[in-house]
């Protein structure tokens, strides 16, 4: 298939700009997998499309505040550092801008001496790797949560005024340069009237890259290469999914990035969900077979992105760009603050 076939046409003012101030207030497009039949719901009506026996998979990464900007040792430039993924203790890749300033062997202050970055290297890419270093006795995710900012995607022009807006409820894992936005529906009452109806939740853990937001270049969708996430699926969670499955309950993800790790885990063993840890570049795309995922909680993706794709490969190609065309007629928010929809 080709990029263009994930076209839509989006009014930007449908670019939700900040969250709804009830996390739980935003509008849920319900899509039938079964004749593609469309319903306009609000968020906490899941529950009426949940049945006892399915299991609910939530990942639990956190946003690190990941945007920090540092003076350069000699000349005071100002640089801003995007951290993009930890290589080793206290040494992370990083993009810089304007990166021309952050040469080899450089060092920079941030958040006035509270933590200093020295540039060990430059890789081919044009990222920086830089080891980080502070006083004895003091947290490095700590010292982030004081002096960084969220790297809020390229589509949000307004200042998100709460930082925690941009973490799910149940975020614990720290590790992601963008939020699993499908859950930041969800509120901790929520989640108990899930689990009082009689659905289980399980918990995986993926690092969302921010090579999430890179837009697919090539025409043909299949010569498209994916960044690689970090991934864990814990031996309860592996456990639960089998158990739901072998007594005909549905697994329900939360999110694109739930649905990658439990297809990454069931593709590496042979359809089979096991304990696991490890990074996935997997390309979910019309056509494929999916090993364990049966229903789908999720936002709504940018034109012509991987997720778009993903989405399409689950429900069908006309299924989605159909539901898509609703939600703008009948003008639901969209992208990472926007509104919700569940295929089941």
């Amino acid at each position: 298939m080709k990029k263009s076939d994930f076209y839509y046409d989006l009014p930007e003012e449908l670019i939700a700009q900040h969250p709804l101030e009830q996390r739980d207030a935003s509008r849920l497009l319900h899509v039938s997998l079964a004749d593609g039949s469309l319903e306009h719901r609000h968020f906490p009506d899941i529950l009426d499309y949940l049945r006892p026996g399915d299991c609910l998979i939530l990942n639990d990464t956190r946003v690190l505040p990941a945007r920090i900007y540092g003076v350069k040792e000699g000349t005071g430039a100002v640089v801003e550092f995007l951290l993009l993924k930890q290589t080793e203790l206290d040494t992370w890749e990083c993009l810089t801008k304007p990166g021309k300033r952050a040469k080899e062997g450089t060092r920079f202050s941030f958040g006035e001496g509270k933590l200093f970055g020295d540039v060990i290297s430059l890789k081919d890419d044009g990222n920086r790797v830089v080891r980080f270093s502070y006083e004895a006795g003091s947290n490095f995710y700590a010292i982030l949560d004081e002096i960084g900012q969220m790297p809020l995607p390229p589509y949000i022009k307004e200042k998100l005024e709460d930082q925690e807006r941009y973490q799910t409820v149940y975020a614990a894992e720290n590790g992601s340069a963008a939020a699993p936005t499908a859950g930041l529906h969800f509120t901790p009452e929520l989640l108990e009237k899930v689990e009082a109806a009689g659905v289980s939740i399980g918990k995986v853990t993926l690092h969302v890259g921010l090579g999430t937001f890179r837009p697919v270049k090539e025409e043909n969708i299949e010569d498209h290469l994916m960044h690689a996430e970090h991934y864990w699926i814990p031996a309860e969670t592996a456990a639960l999914i089998r158990d739901t499955k072998a007594a005909g309950g549905r697994v329900i993800c939360v999110g694109t990035t739930s649905c990658r790790t439990v297809e990454s885990v069931a593709s590496k063993f042979a359809g089979e969900v096991r304990e696991d840890e490890d990074w996935t570049s997997i390309f979910i795309y019309p056509g494929y077979e999916f090993k364990c995922m049966d229903a789908l909680i999720t936002n709504f993706h940018l034109p012509e992105s991987t997720l778009i794709m993903l989405v399409s490969a689950f429900a069908g190609y006309e299924t989605t760009m159909n539901a898509y065309a609703e939600a703008v007629k009948e003008r639901y928010r969209f992208f990472s603050f926007g509104d919700a929809m569940m295929l089941s």
